[in-house]
């Protein structure tokens, strides 16, 4: 989740483990009271389902928090990660973790950026992209920026951020969904964790509305 300046990094509190591949078992920290770190069992059941998408592919993972989505993609063989973080203290604690994990190289990317004007900045070509998976995790008090982060990878156009074939899952509080469609983006799937839900986000055909990938 995107931590806010005001938030105290560093302060050990866990973001939980690496669940699977080569830094399994690795703890994560958290960057500070007052976040919301990706748990153990909603990444478990997030990467089961994407397992299949991340063998050498480009992760990008938005309001990155811990980083802790990004350092999973890596343990399980993506091609590499990039993190994007608007909080420079944030990102050192990104940057701890992918060093704990064994992870901290030409793998991973960690920008320093607000990561909806970074997408309107069309970071997304600049660093990286297109990118096979997106994690979206903003802080649950702001529920539009999960809209606007959807929008500006929508907006982008088809291969631009996300691959033709991409998938994109957003991380939300139950009470707010996002809407099921955002220009050629459509929603795909759902599943819920108490009050976590996270929607999974694929492109759909321009002129049936069909899915694709």
């Amino acid at each position: 989740m995107a931590d806010r300046a005001r938030l105290s990094p560093g302060v050990g509190a866990s973001a939980g483990r690496v669940i699977a591949g080569v830094a399994r078992g690795r703890r994560l920290v958290a960057p500070g009271p007052g976040t919301r770190p990706l748990g153990d069992r909603v990444k478990q059941s997030l990467f089961a389902i994407l397992e299949p998408e991340l063998r050498d592919a480009a992760f990008l993972d938005l309001f990155a928090g811990s980083g802790a989505a990004g350092i999973e993609a890596l343990s399980r063989g993506a091609r590499q990660a990039v993190l994007v973080e608007h909080s420079r203290p944030v990102a050192q604690v990104i940057e701890r973790n992918l060093r704990g994990a064994g992870l901290l190289g030409p793998r991973s990317r960690i920008v320093v950026a607000d990561a909806i004007r970074w997408l309107g900045d069309q970071g997304g070509r600049r660093d990286g992209g297109p990118f096979t998976a997106i994690f979206l995790d903003p802080p649950y008090d702001e529920p539009q920026l999960v809209d606007r982060a959807l929008d500006g990878i929508a907006g982008a156009g088809r291969g631009a951020v996300l691959e033709p074939d991409g998938v994109v899952v957003a991380k939300h509080s139950r009470r707010h969904s996002p809407p099921a469609r955002i220009r050629l983006l459509r929603s795909v799937r759902e599943e819920r964790f108490g009050d976590t839900s996270l929607t999974f986000y694929r492109w759909s055909a321009a002129d049936a509305g069909e899915e694709v990938g």
